[in-house]
Parts: C-alpha cells; structure tokens; sequence
C-alpha cells in the first residue's frame, strides 16, 4: 500500500548512509511545501510540487517534518529507580561517591538481578511507549546491570523480546564491564577473565547483541582494561562502543580511535589527543548533555569535535541514576545552548550521525529512497522553532516502518 505525507510546511533532513562530519554535518536538505511517499515500509520518494497519487493520505497541515529521532545510548533495561540519590547529590556527594556507599551501579545491579524478565520488559516498555510518543522512533539499550552471566543474558533478552513486539527498532549492546561487582571487588582480574571468557561467547553464540561496550572510567576500568574487553568482544563479532572521559581523562577516547570502536560516549572531558584519535579511527562522538546538565557537570567539548572532523551525534543517556531523562527534544534544545551547535548540525547529530553510532546508517536516519519510513510530523514551523521551544513536546504524529504508531492530534 502508497502512503503520501503531504501539506509539509518544511521537511529537513540530512542526506547519505554513513556520518557527515565537519562541516558537512552542519548541511542538511529542506524542502518547503513538499510530500514523502512511502511504500512497503520504506520511502518511495519525497519531493515538491504536484503530489503522486496513493492510497491513503496523511496532512501534515504545513507543519515541520524530519526522520525519526534515533537515541544512540540509553541503558533502557534495569530494576528500581535511584530517586533517593537525589538527595544525596544535593547534599554534595559525588558519582563516584555514591558508588563508594553501594548505590550508584550496584544498587541498579541489586535491584535487576531479582527482577524477573518479564518485570524488565514491562518496565522498559512503558519507557518505549514514552520515547516513541516524543519522537524517538529507534534506540539502542544496554545490558550493564547484570554485572554476572545469568543477568546480562536476562537483560539482553529482555531488549530482544521488545525489539520483537514494539514498534521501536531496539539495537543491543552489551556492557558487562559497567563496574566491578561486588563478589568481585577484591578480584578485578577474575571478573575481567569472567567476561572475556563465559559472558563475551554467550552472547555471541546467542546473537544477542551487536556491540561490546566497557565504562572505561576511574573506579571503573582502566583504559588497559577496557582494551582486554573490547578486543575480546571484537574476536566474537561483537563491534567495540566505549565510555569515555565522562569524569577524568583517562584514555578512553585515544583507545578509541586505535580499536576502532563504532563510537566513543560521554567525552565530557576529552583531550585533544582524544579528538585526534577518535578522528583518525572514524569513531563517532555520542555526547549526552542532559548528563551533563543532571550532573551538574561540564558539557563536552562538542565544538572542538566537529572542528577536527570527528561525527558528533547527541542522544539522552537514560538511566535511574545519572540522567533519567529519554527526551531527545530537550537533548535538541541542550545541544544548540550549551554545546553551541546550529539546529541544522543538531537534527544530524540526532538522525543519521546517531543512526551511524549503532550501525543503523544504511536503514534509518534520513529520508531518502529506500530507507526506512520513519519520520515526524512536528507542531512547529520549522527546524529554529523545533531546537528553541525547550520544555514543549511538539511531537504530534509518529510514523513508523509508514504506519503511525502515535498521534496527539
């Protein structure tokens, strides 16, 4: 069946299958009173002028349309929520603070290993639900609260289950190496052989998830550490991600661009030798200001990134501890006031850079023929109004693979 989107007031989106960096992230196609034709799930064609003909319309009543919002980082997938730490930051305790008392992490990994499966998927699928109806229409989610084999596998089946049933197109990643467990404490090198050894080939040998990340931070892993993970992950197929220099610099985003990780995350305070390496290995820089602005914390050096040439993409980060926000409108509005980005580099980072960050560049990310017909239709004039009007949901149909999968009007 033809589906034809007309009456846009303005459509924006970038254009390509891989990430636009420097410049060229900032160039994106808008097209004034134009249509979008989709076809079996996919777009057929886009363009101005008189309209083809099709079996069902949608107006868009002379509003902004843009593809669907990919989240590049989220850790979807956890038992209990972390509002008690609330207090806790407000009274001065820091990240690695509250880690230190048993909460951060390790109070989620307490709270998801006696969650059943079922209990993860339900939580998480009223989180998706959220997300789709603010425009988020792909995301990735991360394993991370399992910190054993039983739970990260129970987690990765969980995101496996929903990729399956919601209409959100979820891309796995394992992160195992989140933080050390507890039992483990005392035994860094255990759990290291531990991953590298039972959990990385789990996961592989199930299919269970595309990418190997590792939190390589100070009370975490070092950045020797993290290359044990992530090269152990590559000799299983599994592509490297890293979180990098989110509280010190620590090294994360140089090894990044020497193994080649898909993207590096966080990069909070990452050096120029960072931005170097991460530039010559084509990592894409996943940056998560609502952290930054949750936290209390720096925001990246975004700026800097683009200059040298490296694909910034933005995504929300949500977590229960350190940002449970998955509002990408207000990671829009956050991207153009503190990392100083134009809306047009903005709707990039949030589209096909961040589609690139999870390998989803060929499908999602922009609308062009042939992929993926996933856009949204906005209450809002244009992209300036989209990135300025902070705090509105102006989401008001979402469609999915052509077929709305959320209205509000």
């Amino acid at each position: 069946m033809k589906t034809i989107v007309t009456h846009i007031g303005m459509l924006a989106t970038p254009l390509g299958r891989g990430p636009r960096r420097g410049r060229l992230q900032g160039q994106i196609q808008t097209l004034r009173d134009a249509w979008v034709l989709m076809e079996e799930g996919t777009v057929a064609q886009a363009g101005t002028g008189p309209a083809p003909g099709a079996d069902q319309t949608i107006d868009a009543r002379d509003r902004l349309v843009t593809p669907g919002l990919v989240d590049s980082h989220t850790h979807l997938i956890f038992g209990g929520w972390r509002q008690h730490e609330l207090g806790m930051k407000l009274r001065g305790a820091s990240y690695l603070d509250i880690l230190a008392q048993g909460g951060g992490i390790l109070s989620t990994v307490s709270a998801t290993r006696a969650a059943s499966q079922e209990e993860l998927e339900d939580k998480a699928e009223k989180a998706l639900d959220e997300m789709l109806s603010l425009g988020t229409t792909t995301c990735e989610a991360k394993s991370g609260y399992g910190l054993d084999v039983d739970t990260e596998l129970k987690q990765l089946r969980a995101i496996r289950e929903l990729d399956a049933r919601h209409p959100m197109d979820l891309v796995p990643t394992f992160l195992g190496a989140h933080a050390i467990p507890a039992e483990h404490r005392e035994d860094r090198a255990g759990y290291l052989r531990l991953l590298c050894q039972e959990a990385i080939p789990a996961v592989a040998a199930q299919g269970l998830a595309r990418f190997c990340d590792v939190f390589c931070e100070t009370g975490a892993f070092t950045a020797e550490e993290s290359r044990i993970v992530l090269e152990a992950g590559k000799a299983h197929g599994l592509i490297p991600k890293i979180h990098a220099d989110e509280i010190d610099p620590t090294g994360g985003s140089v090894l990044a661009g020497e193994v080649g990780a898909i993207s590096a995350e966080h990069l909070i305070v990452c050096p120029p030798e960072g931005i170097a390496s991460m530039a010559r290995g084509g990592t894409v820089a996943c940056l998560l200001p609502a952290t930054s602005l949750y936290l209390g914390a720096p925001f990246a050096p975004a700026r800097d990134m683009i200059g040298a040439g490296v694909p910034v993409a933005l995504a929300s980060d949500f977590n229960p501890g350190s940002c449970p926000c998955l509002d990408l409108q207000l990671v829009m509005t956050l991207g153009c006031l503190r990392y100083r980005l134009v809306p047009e580099e903005v709707l990039t980072a949030v589209t096909l850079n961040a589609a690139a960050a999870i390998g989803m560049a060929e499908q999602a990310g922009s609308l062009e023929p042939g992929k993926q017909a996933d856009l949204v239709i906005w209450d809002a004039p244009d992209l300036d109004y989209l990135c300025y009007r902070m705090g509105s949901d102006l989401a008001r149909t979402v469609i999915k693979k052509g077929r709305i999968v959320s209205s509000s009007d």
